[in-house]
């Protein structure tokens, strides 16, 4: 079997390199075609820090597959590039292209979309996915008869909006005239299997689909990508001693944040700044015992989990999650509480947003029990108990076989009650010095420095927010330096001051050249990070114009917010802008990657 040559003119090559790579296909095996496609397949998926990675849009006129990824933490991104991988494998050509980048005219000459896009906060698209979502919902979107395409949307059920960016491109795809290649995919919190599923089938209805077009399947690239450096991740976290607790806030305070530092030796983990650190907790014992004696149910009798038999206490312990209320418990619970009152409250939505506010299962437990219900009928009710992402603290270069966290650790009364944060209170009660907490690392590629140290960089942390940061200011330590400013919120200086000693020495050193700091309520009139940044609104927007990038850490609800709308104001101001030019200039900030944010 002869492999036909690259006709002229496709691609980006040039003359030169359009005659050598002809020439090379001319002398190929299919074997070795196999072999070089699955190399460069890999190659490709592994690039790390490019904001777009490709394969061959169409060879020889091979119809393409596009797969769009709108991601804010990169999750999105990895189910993405392993359905590329999975296409390549069936000979589908195939295109990885970030929404961000994504040119919105090309939209109607597209033959085969695949999207995979998470939801943010309330409903709201990934940053990078904010033009195309605003674009297919407009007055310009195009029709789209004749395109087949896919969505698997990523979310959280406990949240009122789940998945709704997945479905605002679904259903406005089938609006504009495309034809589902096969039903949306909504996936929770544990989302692996349900994502593992959908590439499948997309990959085989595409294969199916494009049969007279597919090029011979790729085989494995035969070791031309390096194997992972750990053996070590989410479905294999990696049992990591706890060296250090340290509360940061001093006496008085109303609130408890603590520095962790955990070893890594022998893992071979690796982090970068701006990734995350998932932590697999345990569920608190108490609240255990209290969902049982409120069921009425055996501790001991056996349930059947996804790490096999188990008893029922052992598996609400550490397989289950057993306190944050989500739509789907909610729905299946009531079907069996039959209760009227229950049952009109999840249908009312506002009425029922009011009242979960502050409640857990054990309320619905208690104020509807259902008589006699089995445990295995109830674990039947419960998502898993999901890790829990931490923004890294601290620099890899810094701190050779180390990792360190700034949690802040939750407790509130609601209700009667003492309510309790999963993880925070497992890191802070339940984990002793020289204990182990399972851990794994969380790859970030949308919240990182810049590569150059001559890039000045602009913080915004308030509270636990400023996590990150302080991984940023030891890497660019390590670096040699460079221009760091710093805006930190809390509610008083004198016990809230998250690392200040550490923050002040990183002054005198010169590796931060300002720190502006807002403490809400250490006077009459609450003061935050965003009247800092207006303060210095005339030199924030000089190192914007320097080509700063500017970061943002922290709640997603408010300060995210109200900290954009004031860059946006700052540019209007100091740039002498319209507003929508302003809008504007922000918006080519977060393209050009120069404007980042890690919110939650």
């Amino acid at each position: 079997m002869t492999i036909p040559p690259l006709a002229a003119g496709v691609g980006p090559l040039t003359p030169e390199q359009h005659q050598k790579l002809n020439e090379l296909l001319a002398t190929l095996s299919p074997d070795q075609a196999s072999w070089l496609c699955g190399y460069l397949a890999g190659v490709n998926a592994s690039m790390a820090g490019s904001a777009t990675a490709v394969t061959p849009a169409a060879v020889g006129g091979q119809e393409s597959v596009t797969v769009l990824f709108g991601s804010q933490t990169g999750n999105a991104e990895g189910i993405a590039s392993d359905l590329v991988g999975a296409l390549t494998a069936k000979g589908v050509s195939a295109e990885l292209v970030d929404m961000g980048t994504y040119k919105t005219q090309k939209l109607k000459a597209e033959k085969n979309i695949c999207v995979v896009v998470s939801t943010h906060g309330e409903g709201d698209p990934p940053d990078t996915a904010m033009d195309l979502h605003a674009f297919i919902n407009g007055r310009r979107a195009p029709k789209m008869e004749g395109i087949t395409f896919s969505v698997l949307a990523l979310g959280d059920t406990s949240y009122e909006f789940y998945c709704k960016t997945g479905k605002d491109f679904d259903e406005k795809f089938a609006e504009l005239g495309a034809t589902r290649l096969l039903d949306r995919v909504d996936c929770d919190l544990d989302y692996e299997e349900a994502a593992e599923a959908w590439i499948n089938e997309v990959s085989e209805k595409f294969s199916a689909k494009l049969a007279s077009t597919v090029a011979a399947p790729v085989a494995a690239a035969g070791g031309a990508v390096a194997a992972p450096v750990s053996e070590y991740s989410k479905k294999n976290p990696f049992a990591a001693p706890l060296l250090e607790r340290i509360n940061l806030n001093g006496k008085g305070s109303t609130k408890e944040t603590l520095h962790l530092e955990l070893l890594l030796e022998g893992s071979g983990l690796t982090y970068q700044p701006g990734d995350a650190l998932g932590v697999v907790p345990s569920n608190d014992s108490d609240v255990v015992d209290e969902v049982i004696s409120a069921l009425d149910a055996n501790a001991d009798e056996d349930v059947v989990t996804p790490g096999g038999i188990e008893s029922f206490r052992d598996a609400l312990m550490g397989r289950y999650e057993i306190t944050t209320l989500t739509r789907p418990f909610l729905r299946a619970y009531a079907d069996l509480a039959q209760s009227k009152e229950f049952s009109a409250l999840i249908e009312d939505n506002d009425k029922l947003n009011d009242w979960l506010y502050g409640r857990e299962i054990i309320d619905v437990l208690q104020t509807w029990p259902v008589k006699g219900l089995a445990p295995t009928d109830f674990t039947d009710l419960l998502r898993k108990l999901p890790p829990r992402l931490y923004s890294i603290a601290s620099s890899l270069n810094a701190h050779p076989d180390e990792v360190h966290l700034c949690v802040g650790v939750t407790r509130y009364e609601a209700h009667g009650r003492i309510r309790k944060g999963v993880c925070s209170t497992y890191l802070a009660d339940r984990v002793a010095l020289d204990e182990t907490v399972r851990i794994y690392v969380d790859a970030n590629k949308n919240f990182k420095l810049p590569a150059s140290i001559d890039t000045p960089v602009i913080m915004v942390g308030p509270g636990t927010g400023v996590a990150p940061f302080r991984s940023f200011v030891e890497e660019r330590e390590v670096q040699g330096g460079g221009k760091n400013w710093l805006f930190f919120g809390e509610q008083h200086f004198d016990t809230d001051f998250l690392y200040q000693t550490e923050w002040q020495q990183w002054l005198k050193d010169g590796v931060l050249d300002r720190v502006d700091v807002a403490f809400s309520r250490d006077q009459n009139k609450k003061l935050y990070v965003q009247h800092r940044m207006q303060e210095q609104a005339k030199k924030l927007y000089s190192w914007l114009e320097e080509g700063g990038h500017f970061y943002v850490c922290g709640d997603e609800s408010r300060m995210a917010h109200d900290v954009h709308q004031t860059l946006i104001n700052i540019v209007k101001e100091q740039g002498g802008k319209s507003e929508e030019d302003a809008d504007a200039y922000v918006k080519q900030l977060q393209k050009d990657r120069r404007y980042q944010r890690d919110v939650y």
